[in-house]
């Protein structure tokens, strides 16, 4: 296996149109997820708008120490989902409406992983609706308090 190795500072690599890259990956979850992940933050932070370049496989693959592949297929699930876009010879770039796109795919996932599990687990302890939605907006009352 070939190790890739930059000169420039971790996670401060400057990409030639794509700005610098940002993060850190963990041993949670698969890398190319986390890169794909890292680059829907970044869109929704604004620190990748709409027509403007992402970072390269190659320079992603520099930053983080990993196979360009892996990069790329973190990279190719943002293409396949309509997040980010190729312009042969030049690089990736943010798709119009990518934002939107991210925040919709995110809801989804929000509404599959916490809203229906908290449902479920509610109505298993007896809770109706309004017992819930009392308990969400307290604890969304102390969510503001602790800020």
């Amino acid at each position: 296996m070939v190790n890739y190795t930059s000169n420039e500072p971790m996670h401060q690599s400057r990409a030639k149109g794509g700005g610098p890259v940002h993060g850190s990956l963990s041993e949670q979850s698969l890398i190319y997820l986390q890169i794909a992940r890292m680059l829907e933050d970044d869109i929704l932070r604004g620190i990748y708008r709409e027509e403007e370049q992402v970072p390269s496989t190659n320079e992603l693959a520099r930053a983080y120490n990993i196979n360009p592949a892996t990069a790329a297929k973190g990279i190719n699930l943002l293409v396949a989902g309509g997040i980010l876009y190729k312009r042969r010879g030049i690089g990736m770039f943010v798709a119009p409406g990518a934002g939107e796109k991210v925040r919709d795919k995110r809801r989804a996932a929000f509404y599959e992983g916490y809203v229906r599990p908290l449902i479920r687990e509610g109505r298993s302890l007896g809770l109706d609706e309004g017992a819930l939605l009392d308990m969400v907006a307290r604890a969304a009352q102390e969510g503001e308090s602790e800020t």
